[in-house]
């Protein structure tokens, strides 16, 4: 005879399973997240992605040839950090909604979160379905 709680039991897995399928569409989302930047008269374009990562450079018109070079390295690096910082955009785009009160997007991203704070080793769930789980069922059987 099935116990009375079997599908309040059936229903947490089946919420995890869910949990678990976004968690890996998320990071799916997340690892498609690039952000490209164009400094100011075309001298250079720099695509990056979700951590930040250099995916490409290029040097849309010949304006990085008129530059010295101390002028050329601050546009890419001041063009770096808009990509970046873009990139980081969106990727707090994507976890924003997702993530419990009080854990931001750079915490998470700088491995200032405990991973305990965000998925608990006990999941949470109704006291009579912990007390099934912890105890078995305890009430009366009918034969």
């Amino acid at each position: 005879m099935p116990s009375p709680y079997d599908q309040q039991i059936e229903d947490l897995l089946d919420q995890y399973r869910r949990q678990r399928d976004e968690a890996a569409a998320t990071r799916r989302r997340i690892n498609e997240t690039t952000a490209t930047v164009t400094a100011p008269r075309q001298t250079v374009k720099i695509t990056v992605g979700a951590q930040g990562e250099v995916t490409a450079i290029e040097f849309p018109t010949g304006a990085y040839r008129r530059m010295a070079p101390k002028e050329l390295a601050d546009v890419l690096l001041t063009t770096l950090r808009q990509a970046r910082a873009e990139a980081l955009e969106g990727v707090a785009g994507v976890l924003a909604e997702q993530l419990p009160p009080g854990v931001t997007v750079p915490d998470l991203l700088q491995g200032r979160v405990d991973p305990a704070a965000v998925l608990p080793e006990d999941p949470a769930m109704p006291d009579s379905v912990r007390d099934y789980v912890d105890h078995g069922f305890q009430g009366e059987t009918h034969e």
